[in-house]
């Protein structure tokens, strides 16, 4: 479910009640709507975040294994042949 949960219309009352008038009331919970969908991150966002954290997490700990290994190599071929 990627869906932000905001009451336009609940909105727009508790606005008119405040003495907004109802155009202007529309406009500021349509633009509020639009500013809620656009830039607050859902769960399912997070989620993608974090599963693409641990992919980069694991690639980076390979990559720091196989130079590990080739350090090693190297350091080993030094001692042995120098």
């Amino acid at each position: 479910m990627n869906e932000i949960l905001f009451d336009r219309l609940a909105y727009m009352d508790r606005l008119k009640r405040a003495g907004i008038t109802d155009e202007h009331s529309r406009a500021y919970a349509e633009a509020l709507d639009e500013a809620l969908r656009e830039s607050v991150a859902t769960k399912r966002d997070v989620a993608a975040l974090r599963a693409d954290i641990t992919l980069a997490v694991r690639d980076m700990t390979i990559r720091m294994g196989a130079i590990a290994v080739a350090l090693f190599a190297a350091l080993t071929a030094i001692k042995f042949f120098a």
